[in-house]
């Protein structure tokens, strides 16, 4: 009976599709490659595709950079605390202006031994002057963080933008055809409109993450050069201090000889 009636349905002379045929296009038409998803994002998504190489090369820099032996290498660390314990400040600050120690700590401590060097206070102003070049110097070092937090900022709004693109490209595909527009018509606006959307949180997601992990670990890095430099700076301020000629203590002063005062007659009234 059920064969009857699917022959029945079915019109005369008609042929009759195998229903394995119907199952392999959906499969075909459901699985896409990533290049296919890609594209199907349109220019937003290839910008937003861009913006996503660009952290992760911002997040790799950031990884190599953000080490404590990059920043502060042993070597270099011993070479300057060596220099100033001689008391070659030149010298250190020759060694830190050279090329091949162009680091973290010689920047700092270069610019700070500079400041020194032509202060009246001399290295009395060493331990404010390596603060604002270590302030400067992390300014300098966050600014690779700086480009993945704007990136996972504009990454969601560019798939907002193709979200919003998307629709209004369907709702004109309507307008067109006076609302009589086929499915298939509009599936190219609502994928872009989707697949831009999915873009832009996919790389906002993780630039968010990597912002939040380099940012803590910028400021733990930051704080184990910063002691050392605080060491540098109360070694400088001892030296200094024993260094400075102390004044002669004050000689007691002799007491003057006090003189007698004769004592005057007491006037006498005439009677």
């Amino acid at each position: 009976m059920l064969l009857a009636q699917a022959g029945a349905g079915a019109p005369a002379g008609a042929p009759v599709a195998p229903p394995a045929a119907g199952a392999a296009a959906a499969t075909a038409s459901a699985t896409k490659s990533l290049w296919q998803y890609i594209e199907g994002g349109g220019l937003i998504g290839y910008v937003i595709i861009g913006l996503s190489v660009v952290a992760v090369a911002m997040a790799i820099v950031q990884f190599v950079r953000l080490r404590t032996e990059k920043l502060a290498p042993p070597a270099i660390v011993e070479a300057i605390e060596r220099g100033m314990h001689n008391n070659d400040t030149k010298g250190v600050m020759q060694f830190c202006n050279q090329p091949e120690n162009d680091v973290f700590l010689c920047r700092v401590v270069g610019q700070a031994l500079s400041r020194c060097s032509r202060s009246p206070f001399g290295m009395l102003e060493l331990r404010s002057a390596l603060e604002e070049a270590g302030a400067g110097e992390a300014t300098r070092l966050s600014r690779p963080n700086e480009v993945i937090a704007l990136i996972a900022s504009i990454a969601p709004m560019l798939g907002l933008l193709g979200t919003v693109v998307g629709m209004v490209g369907a709702f004109d595909t309507i307008a067109g055809t006076q609302g009589a527009a086929k499915p298939a018509d509009l599936a190219g606006y609502i994928s872009i409109a989707l697949i831009t959307t999915v873009q832009g949180l996919v790389v906002a997601i993780p630039c968010t993450a990597a912002h939040s992990y380099f940012r803590s670990r910028m400021e733990k890095c930051a704080g184990e050069v910063a002691a050392i430099a605080e060491g540098l700076a109360a070694e400088a301020e001892q030296r200094t201090e024993k260094q400075a000629p102390r004044a002669a203590p004050a000689m007691p002063r002799a007491a003057a000889p006090q003189t007698a005062v004769p004592a005057t007659p007491a006037a006498t009234t005439p009677r």
